[in-house]
């Protein structure tokens, strides 16, 4: 397997990108506690901070552009897959789920 750090580390860059204009869609929102979401960015645990963002945002009805947003993190991170138990499949079949709904919306 080949190993290219720059292709990795732009990557995540794009990603965190994807997630950190999410982020601020809920930011916007009164009560809503980003403080894990921030702990997992510094650490680079962008697919467990993808996670906690759709779980938070589940039943607030954000926009669109928050879903947008969130559907490229997972594209970018390849969250999305028809195996049973890989790791984010709820969090990334509920931003699918999200997204036709705020598309329908707008």
């Amino acid at each position: 397997m080949t190993y290219d750090r720059e292709a990795l580390q732009a990557s995540w860059k794009r990603t965190r990108g994807h997630l950190d204009a999410a982020r601020a869609h809920l930011m916007r929102r009164p009560g809503i506690d980003l403080s894990t979401t921030r702990e997992f960015l510094e650490h680079n645990e962008l697919g467990l901070a993808f996670d906690c963002m759709v779980h938070l945002a589940d039943d607030l009805g954000l926009p669109l552009g928050f879903w947008q947003h969130m559907h490229r993190a997972a594209q970018e991170m390849r969250l999305y897959s028809d195996e049973p138990h890989m790791p984010h499949r709820k969090a990334s079949a509920s931003c699918l789920r999200h997204l036709a709904a705020a598309s329908e919306r707008e």
